[in-house]
């Protein structure tokens, strides 16, 4: 398994699913045809990756002279019905939805296409259409297993280049999810707290006086108008601690360590909690 080659979930679940399906033999010379910049143009139109990388001198093939070869990876894309039943169970889900139209992409989107007998990830090899212009009659060669690599390495960058890869692009999905009842009541929320700011007098609350009533009553004044509950319950936990720091993942924009951002903060967070108890 090519382990930390990606930097974040998306880009190794690629990497894993084509492990899967691919010749391991195969994929660790790609590997170190990516690692080795091999690949010396790289570009995504429509879905389509297309490379063109350095290939090997060879006498024996009466290769005398290093050859530019071009390389182009299709992922067979979804349907447009069947893009329509996904996004309207996409649609259906607040947890999906939400993160969609925040463009982040969640950790089991897969979840959305199993009901449908779809993925969104290659599943086999029919999902896969490859081409390269090298003599290497297997499939894949070394340079179209070098590009997958470097597609993982775009999926760090643009999680939403999945659904690109299958048809659909990033402003088509979120232009599809905003007409959907929960897209509608979500983008009204975004909407009504994008305000324009207001100049003011002071960084700080002013307090206002308020006019007492005529007559005060003491107890309630001291008591309220109700009687408090007997008991309260308990709030429930969080179904994510830490949500906040989470919410970027492992490594966010401004985080340029190849440590986990996450498991240095649990770190940085530990030490305080251990030395502050009393």
């Amino acid at each position: 398994m090519a382990k930390n080659f990606s930097r974040t979930w998306w880009g190794q679940r690629f990497i894993d699913a084509l492990e899967d399906i691919t010749d391991e033999g195969r994929l660790s010379r790609g590997r170190s045809y990516a690692r080795g910049g091999k690949v010396k143009q790289f570009h995504i139109q429509d879905g389509t990756v297309i490379a063109h990388v350095r290939g090997s001198v060879n006498p024996y093939f009466g290769v005398y002279k290093e050859p530019l070869y071009t390389t182009v990876v299709e992922i067979q894309p979804i349907s447009a019905a069947k893009w329509n039943a996904a996004i309207a169970l996409i649609a259906s889900k607040a947890s999906f939805i939400s993160k969609l139209l925040l463009n982040e992409v969640p950790d089991n989107i897969e979840d959305a296409f199993k009901p449908l007998g779809l993925h969104l990830l290659p599943h086999s090899g029919s999902d896969l259409k490859t081409n390269c212009s090298c003599p290497d009659w297997s499939n894949p060669c070394k340079h179209i297993a070098g590009v997958y690599y470097l597609v993982a390495a775009e999926l760090d960058r643009d999680p939403f280049l999945l659904f690109e890869l299958r048809g659909l692009s990033r402003q088509k999905l979120q232009e599809e999810l905003a007409r959907s009842p929960l897209g509608i009541a979500l983008s009204a929320e975004l909407n009504a707290q994008q305000t324009d700011p207001t100049p003011v007098d002071s960084y700080y609350t002013q307090p206002q006086p308020v006019a007492l009533p005529s007559e005060v009553s003491l107890r309630e004044f001291w008591q309220g108008s109700r009687r408090l509950p007997k008991s309260i319950d308990p709030t429930p936990a969080g179904g994510v601690p830490a949500v906040l720091v989470k919410k970027q993942g492992d490594y966010p924009a401004f985080w340029d360590k190849d440590a986990s951002f996450v498991e240095m903060m649990e770190e940085v967070y530990g030490r305080v909690r251990s030395k502050n108890k009393f």
